[in-house]
Parts: structure tokens; C-alpha cells; sequence
């Protein structure tokens, strides 16, 4: 099904019924429940690849190995759940992103999604496989043509789409802190950057590119918003975590129910990127100075500090994830106080078409 009056949203000849790419969510969040009953409601079901391997008992012995077992079995997983269209979400930092992409293409996933750095070379791994479609993450109109440029001019391949990610998304943020706030750097400001960087190669493949609208959109109406503006459809995560389907622990998702518009902050992440959590007694005390003691045995994303910095963030989101949040944190968009209580995916949609209507009126 999809959203009456709401258009479709096209990737690479893959066509979703509703314009809504459910954003990935790493270390547990998002796998194959959720992703799968997305699917079913017509919209993009990703599963996360960060930090997926830390989910099986023992894989700190054989972490990377882990990971594209782990990968492979949630792809497989969700395929059993839906006939609907799945991407993965794979970020560039992860030290294994050449093996978790080559992992995704051979279990013929739909869609990879992929940020967290320039993913510059990532048509390299389709050899001749035409099947699964790769849409980069970017933050600003610069970084779209960098990428338009070199996989046009070194594979003739044009991106089957753009995700733009805006400040007010949660997780780690491709901004410098000081442009957080800055309406320069806005997500109504780049989505339109991204748009116009990316026609002139559009006009010369003959296709249009869809650009993806994601980072602090909640409502129908935000949609509707970003749909006006050109955009080709949305990403929303923080809103899918408040689901029944989600695949984090339930002490995981009260922490989004409890928290106040206050406890969203900005956080400095040992990957040397901000980042936007929900404000909680970990983070306090590593903001007093307290160390979280850990031996680093798998150097999981290129940019840590490894045993330097005074936590493990993969180890912190693993216990968040799975409810140990005195030993860890959540992740979280800018609008996950808005969260009131847990709902089925079916029903999360059915609401984000009724604020669409609303919207319009």
C-alpha cells in the first residue's frame, strides 16, 4: 500500500509505493524486523552495517568475519519477510566496508545507502551485476558533484539516487559543530544544492536523479515540505524507533519515550565526528572526565582513536541497544522527545498519511 495523493519514489527502476526510505540505524537498531515491515508498507526497509557482527556471542575472536556473516544472514532473514525493496546502510569509515559491500551485492540486495565519508569507489564493486542499486549519503551540493564527477568520468555510472542528510539527523553528523545551527547549512538549503548539482548529469544519462530529503523529518507534513521542495521522497529513522518492530530492546525505546526536549545534545564521538544523542548518565560522566576503561580488539571504523579515546562507541551502542543504557547511550534525531508511545509500523504509517492530509488542507 501507499499514502493516497503521495507520489511514488523511484530508484534505479525500483519503484516504491511510498516515498520513504527508513533510515539506517547501526549496531542493532534497524535489521531485519524493521526493515522487513517497512518494506511491507511500501516503503524502504535498510538494515544497518555497522557494528552488526558485535551481535553474535563470541565475535570479538573474529569480529570482521562476524560482520558479513551477520549481514548475510539479516539480508536472507528480511527476504523471507517481505517482497518488498531492501537497501543496507554501509558506511565508508567501517574498516570492512570493501568486504560488507561485496557481501550485500552477492546476496543481491536492493539498494546499498552509503556515508559517512565519499563512498568515491563503490561502483568498482558491481563488476557485471546490475542488480542492487547504490545511492551515496551526502551533506552538501560539493560533496554530490565530487561523486557525480568521478563515478561518471571512471565507470560511467551514474549514483541511482542521492540521500541528503541534514544537521538535524541523529547519529554521527557529516557538519562541523558551529554549522549545526547555521541556516546556511540547512537541510532546505542543501536538498535544493543537491538537486541542481545533480540535473546536468540527469540531462546527459537521460534519467532523472532522485534526491532523498533526511535528517529531523517526522511528520506527513514534513514530507509533504520536502516533497514541495523537490526532493523525491524522504528518510526517516528516529520514528521508526518508537516501533514495535524495531529491532532495539525495549529499554532502548523508553529512552526515547522519556526524553525531553532538553536531553537531545551534541555529543563528540571517539570517530571524531559529532554526534546526537539522548543526554543520560554515561555521557555525563564522560563529560566530567570519567573513563570507560576497554581494550580495542577490531578497530571496527578508520577514524577512532581506538584505546586513546576514553570510551568504545561500539561497545556503548551495543549495550544501548540492548538495554544497558548505564552503559551506553542512544543515538537519536532532533525530534525523538515528540516520541508518546510504541506503535506497529502499519500503524506508524497509517499516521504519517492522516498529518499528510492534515497538511494540505
Amino acid at each position: 500500500m501507499g499514502i493516497p495523493g503521495m507520489k511514488k519514489l523511484s530508484i534505479g527502476g525500483l519503484v516504491a509505493r511510498l516515498p520513504i526510505i527508513q533510515g539506517g540505524m547501526g549496531v542493532g537498531v534497524s535489521l531485519a524486523g524493521l526493515a522487513a515491515a517497512t518494506a511491507n508498507e511500501g516503503g524502504v526497509g535498510v538494515i544497518a552495517a555497522a557494528g552488526i557482527g558485535l551481535l553474535e556471542p563470541g565475535s570479538i575472536k573474529d569480529f570482521f568475519e562476524a560482520n558479513v556473516r551477520r549481514l548475510k544472514e539479516e539480508i536472507r532473514k528480511a527476504r523471507k519477510l517481505t517482497t518488498g525493496i531492501l537497501g543496507v546502510n554501509i558506511m565508508v569509515a567501517l574498516t570492512d566496508f570493501a568486504a560488507m559491500v561485496k557481501a550485500a551485492i552477492e546476496e543481491k540486495i536492493d539498494i546499498i545507502f552509503s556515508g559517512a565519508g565519499l563512498p568515491l569507489n563503490l561502483p568498482e564493486f558491481l563488476g557485471s551485476s546490475r542488480v542492487t542499486k547504490l545511492v551515496p549519503i551526502v551533506s552538501s551540493g560539493r560533496a554530490a558533484t565530487i561523486i557525480l564527477r568521478r563515478w561518471t568520468e571512471r565507470y560511467d555510472y551514474l549514483p541511482d539516487g542521492f540521500v541528503v542528510e541534514g544537521p538535524q539527523a541523529g547519529g554521527h553528523l557529516g557538519f562541523k559543530p558551529e554549522q549545526l545551527d547555521d541556516e546556511a547549512f540547512s537541510l532546505e538549503r542543501i536538498v535544493p544544492e543537491v538537486i541542481e548539482a545533480a540535473r546536468p548529469y540527469g540531462e546527459r544519462y537521460g534519467r532523472e536523479v532522485p534526491v532523498i530529503a533526511g535528517g529531523g523529518i517526522y511528520t506527513g507534513g514534513d514530507v509533504r515540505r520536502f516533497l514541495d521542495l523537490g526532493a523525491a521522497g524522504v528518510q526517516m529513522a528516529t520514528r521508526f524507533v518508537t516501533t514495535v518492530e524495531c529491532d532495539a530492546d525495549e529499554g532502548f525505546k523508553r529512552a526515547y519515550l522519556e526524553a525531553g526536549k532538553d536531553d537531545l545534545e551534541i555529543i563528540s564521538s571517539p570517530v571524531g565526528m559529532p554526534g546526537r544523542a539522548i543526554r543520560n548518565g554515561f555521557l555525563d560522566g564522560v563529560k566530567r572526565g570519567l573513563r570507560k576503561a576497554f581494550a580495542c580488539p577490531y578497530h571496527c571504523v578508520s577514524t577512532c582513536g581506538g584505546p586513546g579515546a576514553p570510551y568504545c562507541i561500539s561497545l556503548a551502542l551495543k549495550n544501548a541497544v540492548r538495554g544497558r543504557l548505564g552503559e551506553g547511550f542512544a543515538f537519536a534525531g532532533t525530534n525523538a522527545w515528540r516520541a508518546e508511545r510504541i506503535v506497529t509500523v502499519k500503524e506508524l504509517v497509517a499516521s504519517i498519511g492522516e498529518e499528510y492530509d492534515r497538511s494540505g488542507a
